[in-house]
């Protein structure tokens, strides 16, 4: 869900809100148990599906845990730009490491999450790649401790 725009709502009906809650639940529930649960059979909901990801709705993705799989240090970084932040931006979402790029108002002009594997990692992000984009004015990082809680499960409201 690179680069959307959030004034760009898709309106939902209740029965795609219902769906998108299902995969929230269990992002590999079968489509024949979602029909049953939401009142359609397994080709609308395989139709709602697709549609819901062209749209951008929706991703169905595997979410791992970035400590089990070797990336031991992640940090959000606030980063103050000079001049226009899109091209910063859009450096930064190019990076493999970073796995969310956020436009901010306030003490920074960009919030960046990285996902390292150790501590010269992060280091080596940081002075190397990010501070040397061009636009870049300062940096100052997040270094995470403890993760309390993480969830994709927020619903459709």
């Amino acid at each position: 869900m690179a680069n959307r725009d959030r004034n760009a709502s898709v309106p939902l009906d209740a029965a795609s809100k219902a769906i998108i809650e299902q995969l929230q639940e269990d992002g590999r529930r079968p489509y024949a148990a979602i029909g049953k649960a939401v009142g359609l059979s397994e080709a609308a909901v395989r139709q709602r599906v697709q549609k819901l990801l062209d749209q951008g709705v929706m991703q169905i993705v595997a979410v791992t845990d970035p400590l089990t799989v070797g990336f031991t240090r992640q940090a959000m970084v606030g980063i103050r730009v000079e001049g226009d932040i899109d091209p910063v931006a859009d450096a930064l979402a190019a990076l493999d490491e970073v796995d969310y790029v956020v436009c901010t108002a306030g003490s920074f002009d960009l919030l960046a999450e990285l996902v390292c594997e150790d501590d010269e990692h992060l280091l080596e992000m940081i002075n190397k790649r990010i501070r040397a984009l061009p636009g870049v004015r300062s940096t100052e990082s997040f270094v995470y401790l403890k993760l309390r809680k993480q969830t994709y499960t927020w619903g459709t409201r």
